[in-house]
Order: C-alpha cells, then structure tokens, then sequence
C-alpha cells in the first residue's frame, strides 16, 4: 500500500545517554531544517533537545521506562515518519529488546531510520526532507508486502 509523507514530517528524536550530547548538537546545527517539522522523542532527549536547542519536541516517557514502546506504535499506527535514533553501540543497555522492537518496527513499516550522525546527514540533506514523498508501506493485515 501506498503512503505519502507529507512536507511536514513527524520526526522521533531518540539517544543513549553517551549519544545525547551529540543530538543536541545536532539539532541545533540544523535548527532551521527542523523547526518545518513535527518532533516527538524519549524522555530526557526531548527535554533537553527542548531546553537546548529552543525546538519544540513532545516528550514521551523515558526509553528504559517505554518511551521507544511508544514511538513504535506510532510507528504502527503511521504518525512517525523518519526515527533519529543515535545508539550507543559501545555500552550495554538494560532496555536493549525495547531498542531492538522499535528499530524491528521501523524496517516492518519501511520508515528511514539513522542511527548515526553521518546518515541523520544524508537524511536531512535529501530533497525528500522537505518536500512529500510517497512510499511502499507494507500491508501485513491483507498479507501484501
């Protein structure tokens, strides 16, 4: 089935404590780029995207706490359009099946995801970023994918 993402785009800002720093920064070096977009994220990323960066971001609870529950059923339910999840592949993390669901969710239902700096790039810098994009969303209740 078909799916069309708008120009304004419902983005999830998620990061391990390591990489929470390096999002920040993110953010706000592309301030301009997001400030056209929806932004949701886990627990104390948003907040401090929010307090750091001056972007409006919806807070879900924390990731260890079903934050990234919560952003994959947006993912489902088809209110997520691009995932910035920056992990960190270094450190073990006790909520490790919730990442592994959220990050299994978003292939499922063919949503961009970047899990580094280098491709949440590439993303930003797509033409697709700001304008639609109309996409392949599999459709697993009548079994065509």
């Amino acid at each position: 089935m078909e799916k069309t993402m708008e120009a304004t785009k419902h983005i999830a800002l998620i990061a391990h404590d390591q990489m929470k720093t390096s999002l920040v920064e993110w953010c706000r070096k592309n301030y301009e780029a997001l400030s056209h977009h929806f932004l949701c994220g886990t627990g104390t990323t948003a907040k401090l995207i929010a307090e750091q960066s001056g972007l409006p971001v919806k807070a879900y609870l924390s990731g260890p706490l079903g934050g990234d529950q919560q952003i994959g059923s947006k993912v489902a339910e088809g209110e997520i359009d691009i995932i910035i999840f920056l992990s960190d592949p270094l450190t073990a993390q006790p909520h490790d099946p919730d990442v592994k669901a959220l990050l299994r969710i978003a292939q499922v239902y063919n949503i961009p995801i970047a899990n580094n700096l280098a491709t949440a790039d590439f993303l930003i810098s797509s033409p697709m970023f700001s304008g639609s994009y109309t996409y392949h969303r599999p459709d697993y209740v009548r079994g065509k994918s």
